[in-house]
């Protein structure tokens, strides 16, 4: 997928985010959007995910060669974010086979082989309300990094994890993610993108 933005800008009610915002993110490509909190990474991820509208400018995709509406980039991107929602009455094998009914996981991984994967097979029973915020980091990345999108999007993907968990997670991008298009935005923590070829500044 290539996606590109053209003086880019959002606000809500008077207050602008961002403006005049412009990149091109090709296909294969790992990019870093840096920024300050409160820069507006967060924003541009759900724009760029389609989630959210632009006040200006404008943003295309394409896919092969061909323009893909906004409405279908859904299909095509996995996400991972402290915001993102999943249901905490859920237990985690719950949580992974809800997810599969949408999108699939890469290479034939099954549920069982994802909880494995995430390494959380000890609380693959145990609701997700009740795990702690570095395991339920875990699960987000492992969602988003085993799910078969040619997009992956990581908000501050590092957030409560400990040392053990950092690594896991640099073997995942390189064991899961290494071909596809991946964009992390991070507010300069370099262990969440040392993997990435191109920096851009919010």
């Amino acid at each position: 997928m290539n996606i590109q933005l053209l003086n880019a800008g959002k606000k809500y009610g008077t207050h602008w985010i961002f403006r005049n915002f412009s990149n091109q993110f090709n296909e294969g490509t790992k990019q870093v959007i840096l920024g300050p909190n409160g820069s507006g990474k967060s924003t541009l991820l759900k724009i760029i995910s389609g989630g959210a509208t632009l006040s200006e400018g404008a943003i295309e995709y394409s896919i092969n060669d061909k323009k893909t509406k906004s409405e279908d980039v859904f299909q095509y991107v996995s996400i991972a974010a402290p915001w993102l929602d999943i249901p905490e009455e859920y237990t985690l094998e719950e949580v992974l086979t809800f997810h599969t009914q949408f999108k699939k996981f890469v290479k034939g991984i099954s549920v069982k082989d994802a909880i494995r994967i995430i390494d959380l097979e000890h609380t693959k029973e145990k609701h997700y309300r009740n795990f702690s915020s570095g395991m339920k980091q875990r699960v987000k990345l492992g969602l988003a990094i085993l799910t078969d999108t040619p997009l992956l999007l990581l908000d501050e993907p590092v957030t409560a994890l400990d040392a053990k968990s950092i690594q896991w997670y640099k073997n995942m991008i390189n064991e899961y993610a290494k071909d596809r298009t991946i964009l992390v935005f991070s507010n300069h923590r370099e262990e969440e993108y040392g993997f990435c070829n191109e920096k851009v500044q919010l």
